[in-house]
């Protein structure tokens, strides 16, 4: 793939309740070697002001990669939500009617989204609340959660928001993000990759991390040194200062480094089980092949 990014970003995400959180943290790292730096640092984001870094600040000819689900399974089912004739046909229908039925939460919330009466029957939630039609055991899987499996990978379902390593609230509160981007912003594949300009992507923090030597129950790195060992193996240069480091932070510097090299690799951008149908309603996660 000819070079056509100057910048690569990666914004490790989060769906939890309330304004400002802790888990969101945004890294930056330009073209060559030099280490990825945080956007920000120290500062506590709230998700309407990544979508606004997004649009209004984000350097030109950026790869912008967010650690959620672009959409929910739609494969294995033939719908998002079989059975109901409202369910939409594809993944943008899906990130207006989030919008739609969660227009008054606060904070990009989508708890309006999910008390829907006939949604809330495909979601298992908190306090032993498991719809009918959530199918039981590990939930349902996207086919780019099936990829990512094959590559020992441990992903989650997205109709499951139970636990602390659930990620369909993270999911629900992106598509939100996403559905506001208007447009601004392609979303590949929900999009087609342009020949130029900045592209929003779905990345999987692991992933990166087994890029670096890490294995996936190994993924998260709470140290500096243990982060610069695994920036080096990404051809990056260390960042500066040693002892902690928060997985979240450490998640989007090492995603950023690696997006920089995964950019150029054209079966990432053309792997397998990528389909027309599949990119239309349930996305892909760059680097899942």
């Amino acid at each position: 793939m000819t070079p056509r990014f100057r910048h690569f970003a990666a914004i490790d995400w989060s769906g939890a309740s309330g304004e400002r959180q802790a888990g969101i943290a945004v890294a930056l790292c330009g073209e060559g070697a030099e280490a990825p730096h945080l956007v920000r640092p120290g500062h506590r984001w709230s998700r309407a002001e990544v979508l606004a870094w997004l649009v209004d600040e984000m350097p030109a000819d950026t790869l912008a990669g967010f650690d959620l689900s672009l959409s929910l399974a739609f494969l294995d089912r033939g719908a998002f939500f079989p059975g109901w004739s409202a369910s939409p046909r594809d993944a943008r229908g899906l990130w207006a009617l989030v919008e739609q039925l969660a227009s008054e939460d606060p904070h990009l919330a989508v708890a309006s989204f999910v008390d829907h009466p006939e949604i809330a029957r495909h979601f298992r939630r908190h306090g032993g609340r498991e719809g009918d039609l959530f199918g039981g055991g590990r939930g349902r899987f996207r086919a780019t959660e099936l990829a990512q499996q094959a590559m020992g990978c441990k992903p989650y379902s997205n109709f499951n928001l139970v636990g602390a390593a659930q990620v369909g609230k993270s999911g629900l509160t992106g598509m939100r993000l996403l559905h506001r981007l208007g447009g601004r912003l392609p979303v590949w594949p929900v999009d087609p990759l342009p020949a130029r300009g900045s592209v929003v992507v779905e990345i999987y923090t692991t992933i990166a991390a087994i890029a670096a030597g890490r294995s996936a129950g190994r993924s998260k790195i709470r140290t500096i040194e243990e982060l610069n060992h695994a920036l080096a193996r990404l051809g990056s240069g260390a960042i500066a200062g040693a002892g902690a480091i928060d997985d979240h932070r450490s998640d989007a510097l090492l995603t950023a480094a690696w997006l920089r090299q995964a950019a150029y690799r054209p079966q990432l951008w053309q792997p397998p089980g990528l389909t027309d149908l599949v990119a239309r309603t349930e996305g892909w996660t760059f680097g899942a092949a």
